[in-house]
């Protein structure tokens, strides 16, 4: 383990991050060992009622480091009525994953990534994020999620350590176009991550509900083509497999939450949460509740009038995300295996060409 990794907005992030890790460590010519990655448990309303992120109090059986830092194992659960993909992703995912509670504010966050840094070998912070949004400049009309990256961000400036920000496959979270990305990341020399990177993430892709961790995965598989996710249409392109470095300053410097964050030191994550609403306009803890859709009645497993169904509801995308898929069918992100082996697909996106 050289550096730390964050997977900068939770959810499905440790599973992109992972191949981002196993990327760069090919890249430098190391051991692709277990890395430490440290998320937040924040997930989908589907996956968790609550909608916010989870701190130490919301689980039953982390692990903790000499560090005072909370890990997650196989056996932990979180306390009902929340809910948790993370004790799925520390039992599939090759790596260490470690807890960031930002129910103190960010000095509280910043004191707990300084000392999961410290447990690292290299003691350098890698920040990364599937899709690009980290670098939003709060406008943009896509914008739903602003608030847990900044936060991120911002943490990371407080905690002084060397740190760089990885954006892997802009675009892809649907947030800010790819060609807008893109001349923020000009100058950036990029990394395209090859397939045993994706490999190691496998286990986790087969079952988990995110979309962008997936339409990443697939585009470092070569799919190139439109893809219908549960909210919108996003193209895969050659700029899709590449993960981007950036300097932690260049980042906060695209984003003007994370430089309010920085300035006033919210002390709870409901003030943090505030300086987010009130610089893009976009609730901080809720906007992901209010972008779920009514989800149909179950239709039975069949792989000839499924793939009918989906294909109509794809409207001529030329793939589908399994998360978006199951909501189609009715079904619920649990039943992600079970549509994958009645389709006969083990891709990380559903192929309708």
């Amino acid at each position: 383990m050289s550096d730390l990794y964050v997977a900068a907005g939770g959810g499905g992030d440790p599973v992109g991050t992972l191949i981002a890790a196993r990327a760069l460590a090919a890249d430098a010519g190391g051991p692709a060992g277990p890395p430490l990655i440290a998320t937040y448990a924040w997930e989908r309303p589907e996956v968790d009622p609550t909608a916010r992120p989870l701190g130490t109090r919301h689980f039953d059986g982390l692990v903790h480091g000499r560090g005072g830092f909370a890990a997650f194992t196989p056996a932990t659960r979180a306390r009902p009525p929340a809910g948790s993909t993370m004790p799925g992703l520390a039992r599939d995912l090759p790596a260490r994953l470690l807890l960031l509670d930002p129910s103190g504010g960010l000095p509280s966050l910043a004191r707990q990534l300084a000392s999961m840094a410290e447990a690292t070998e290299g003691g350098r912070i890698r920040i990364v994020d599937i899709g690009g949004d980290v670098l939003t400049h709060g406008d943009e009309p896509g914008l739903c999620s602003p608030f847990g990256d900044a936060l991120t961000l911002a943490a990371c400036h407080l905690t002084g350590i060397a740190t760089t920000v990885h954006i892997a496959g802009p675009g892809l979270d649907g947030e800010i176009g790819e060609h807008v990305l893109l001349d923020r990341l000009a100058g950036s020399l990029p990394l395209v991550p090859d397939r045993d990177a994706v490999a190691a993430a496998a286990r986790a892709l087969a079952w988990h509900p995110s979309e962008a961790s997936a339409l990443w995965a697939a585009a470092i598989h070569g799919a190139r083509g439109t893809v219908r996710t549960v909210n919108s249409l996003i193209p895969l392109t050659d700029a899709s497999p590449r993960l981007y470095p950036l300097p932690l300053q260049e980042a906060i410097g695209h984003n003007p939450v994370a430089r309010a964050l920085v300035a006033e030191r919210p002390a709870t994550l409901e003030a943090a949460a505030e300086v987010s609403h009130r610089l893009t306009g976009i609730p901080g803890l809720e906007s992901e509740r209010t972008r779920t859709p009514p989800r149909p009645r179950p239709v039975p497993l069949d792989r000839g009038a499924n793939m009918e169904a989906l294909r109509e509801a794809a409207d001529g995308a030329d793939h589908m995300t399994l998360r978006h898929a199951a909501r189609v069918l009715g079904l619920t992100w649990r039943d992600i295996p079970a549509l994958r082996a009645a389709l006969g697909t083990s891709a990380p996106l559903l192929h309708l060409i």
